[in-house]
């Protein structure tokens, strides 16, 4: 299985990330086709920097009002020289009391003001209009934007659709956004693998006031996420680059066994002394399947019974919990005490999730006692590739054991979304994904 793992020793930030795909070997082009499809009026600067004696790739957006500048970051920030000290790129969504980037001068701020205000409609327009972008990369982008806009709307608790994205919805970073689902599905790999995240630390001025870092958005993003500060007094994990890892990474580890084929060097703008302020991709083949055609892994099982709630809202939980995180949720009929009719609810999920569900359990239904144990998996090593048929792409989910495929099936929403906009038979739609793998697997 080819996985990438992408090590925030120092962040992420949406720059860093293309400049650490394009240094792994993405060619710059697709990613200057894709900009150019969207046709906002933004082009993408490529350079080769050094940052603490590694040389890195650095990814500029040029707009009509120039090259894009990361906000303020620390009130002890303002009297360094910023030739020296340049910052990670950032990115942040913000409500619609948010008027402007932010960054060390007024004049700074006035050279941003022009930018204009978009909601989640008109980017999600914008994007999915956009041409040289695959149906699958548009919805990875759209994701992303939603992940920023709803944490900006439970801070802020408003609807998200009230957001307004002042600084994300700015073109340049929505060439930031749109660029990394491009890359992201260029990488053709079955499983993105986030290190613990290096947060920073100090504050970061925003519009209505000095933070803590990581900032409010950032550390929405971040929930169940594994976190720290290695003390640099700087915000790493930006708003845009806390929505990419929640959107595309898989899991969380640390260094994952693998077998080593690439890495690649995206730099963001600051150069800190002794701190080399890169995000490292590595790209390899995962040693679990060097070794076997299975993987194993800890799950833990949730068990409840019930017998007095409406059925109706047992199924609205069901919903809840796969939303939520959990890997699986069932019920299955039981006969319970004084010969009541009941059922027996089951969520299988990560051993980090189980807290929050049980939570989840407790609030939505009438249960008093909920089970729970952790048991070992066994799994075949699957993927997901894209089929074309003829109202569009679909994902397909394909499975081996020892080389060979066992099974594959393409993906319901998948499916049904195509079928709701065409008005045509589900069933079609789901055979014609299983023809075209049928035939690409021939050729």
């Amino acid at each position: 299985m080819r996985i990438a793992y992408l090590d925030c020793f120092s962040g992420i930030s949406g720059d860093m990330f293309l400049g650490a795909l394009v240094d792994a070997g993405i060619p710059v082009k697709l990613f200057e086709d894709a900009v150019a499809g969207l046709n906002i009026g933004a082009r993408l600067e490529t350079s080769r920097v050094n940052r603490s004696g590694i040389s890195a790739t650095k990814v500029d957006v040029w707009t009509s009002e120039g090259k894009d500048r990361p906000r303020e970051i620390s009130s002890d920030e303002t009297h360094a020289s910023e030739h020296e000290h340049s910052h990670n790129q950032t990115k942040h969504a913000h409500s619609h009391d948010h008027d402007h980037r932010h960054s060390h001068s007024h004049e700074h701020e006035q050279a941003h003001s022009h930018q204009p205000n978009r909601g989640l409609n008109e980017i999600r327009e914008i994007i999915l209009k956009a041409t040289a972008i695959s149906d699958t990369a548009k919805r990875t982008a759209v994701k992303i934007f939603e992940a920023l806009g709803a944490a900006e709307a439970k801070i802020h608790n408003m609807d998200l659709e009230r957001v307004h994205f002042h600084e994300v919805g700015a073109v340049d970073a929505m060439a930031d956004i749109v660029c990394a689902a491009v890359g992201a599905e260029a990488l053709g790999v079955d499983e993105i693998i986030c290190s613990p995240l290096n947060v920073g630390g100090g504050t970061v001025k925003c519009a209505h006031g000095v933070f803590p870092v990581p900032a409010p958005a950032t550390l929405e993003l971040l929930e169940d996420a594994p976190v720290y500060s290695s003390g640099i007094q700087a915000e790493l994990v930006t708003p845009t680059g806390a929505a990419i890892v929640k959107t595309l990474a898989n899991r969380f580890s640390e260094f994952p066994r693998m077998r080593v084929k690439t890495a690649g060097y995206g730099a963001g703008t600051r150069d800190f002394p002794g701190h080399a302020n890169v995000l490292r991709v590595i790209l390899g083949q995962s040693q679990s399947d060097i070794a076997a055609s299975t993987s194993q892994d800890t799950i833990t099982v949730l068990e409840a019974n019930l017998d007095d709630l409406n059925p109706q809202v047992f199924g609205y939980v069901m919903d809840r919990l796969l939303e939520e995180g959990a890997l699986d949720a069932f019920g299955i009929p039981v006969q319970m005490k004084k010969n009541r009719p009941g059922m027996l609810l089951s969520v299988l999920c990560r051993p980090e999730h189980a807290a929050k569900l049980s939570h989840l359990i407790f609030i939505e239904t009438s249960t008093l006692g909920i089970r729970r144990r952790d048991e070992q998996r066994q799994a075949l090593t699957r993927k997901w590739i894209n089929v074309s048929t003829q109202w569009g792409d679909i994902r397909l989910k394909v499975a081996n054991m020892n080389g060979t495929i066992t099974n594959y099936a393409p993906e319901y929403e998948d499916c049904r979304r195509i079928a709701e906009k065409n008005h045509v038979p589900l069933k079609d739609v789901m055979q014609a994904a299983l023809s075209a793998y049928g035939r690409s697997a021939k050729s």
